[in-house]
């Protein structure tokens, strides 16, 4: 009796370890999909109306960042909770500094829509590269790699017109130029490739999920958000 409750109490120990891991693995899921999603509607209003604000900003995350990061305990520092948030704002720090260079001066031309969502690309792989900021890291590639679907989805069905006019002429024009591109998403070509590059993203979301490590998390939640955005645009389309 002496010796199981030891293995009793072990056993508890370890489910709990479990069950902890995976619930924080959630809450890194939930944290990118919110920071991909929401955001959209925040930053989008503010660049266009306060652009050099917008870009301020990205100071403040970077700060928080690294704040949050040097709090962390330092006999485990990227296995505690201040740690984990600061890694993955700093990856959101690059999809908030992108997106506002881009949207606040640039929006006028498509083609370079993702060369400058790509800015940090090169810090992200060289991050990778020296095993740092992996949560952060892999986010900003999982936005990314969402953002090349969607403008890939863009110049497959011919939209990249629709995105100038919308950009260039007056407001009261966009419900009917969105309803033009409408047209072009609803052909069986547009719609055919909707469902092949959406299952894409499903795939590029789920299976990095069977590896059950926080940053692939980072990944899944970031790509599979770009569904529910584009969904959203889409839904918006419609109803204009």
């Amino acid at each position: 009796m002496n010796q199981t409750l030891p293995s009793y109490k072990q056993t508890n120990a370890t489910l709990f370890i479990a069950n902890t891991s995976c619930n924080k693995r959630w809450l890194v899921f939930a944290a990118a999909v919110f920071l991909v999603s929401v955001p959209v509607f925040i930053e989008a209003p503010l660049v266009r109306s306060l652009p050099i604000l917008s870009l301020l900003l990205t100071v403040f995350w970077l700060w928080l960042s690294i704040k949050l990061m040097s709090c962390s305990p330092t006999n485990s520092p990227t296995n505690s909770q201040t740690y984990i948030w600061g890694d993955l704002l700093f990856g959101f720090s690059w999809t908030w500094l992108t997106g506002s260079i881009y949207w606040g001066w640039l929006r006028f031309e498509p083609m370079w829509h993702l060369p400058i969502e790509a800015i940090g690309l090169p810090f992200a792989l060289w991050g990778l590269a020296k095993n740092w900021g992996k949560i952060g890291n892999w986010f900003y590639l999982g936005s990314l790699s969402g953002t090349v679907v969607t403008d890939i989805y863009f110049y497959l069905v011919n939209l990249i017109p629709d995105w100038r006019q919308i950009m260039t002429s007056d407001p009261t024009l966009a419900s009917q130029i969105l309803q033009n591109a409408l047209t072009k998403v609803q052909t069986p070509w547009g719609q055919s490739w909707a469902v092949i590059l959406a299952l894409l993203l499903m795939t590029l979301g789920v299976v990095p999920l069977v590896q059950k490590q926080s940053h692939w998390y980072a990944f899944s939640g970031a790509v599979l958000s770009t569904i529910l955005v584009d969904s959203l645009f889409l839904i918006a389309a419609t109803i204009a």
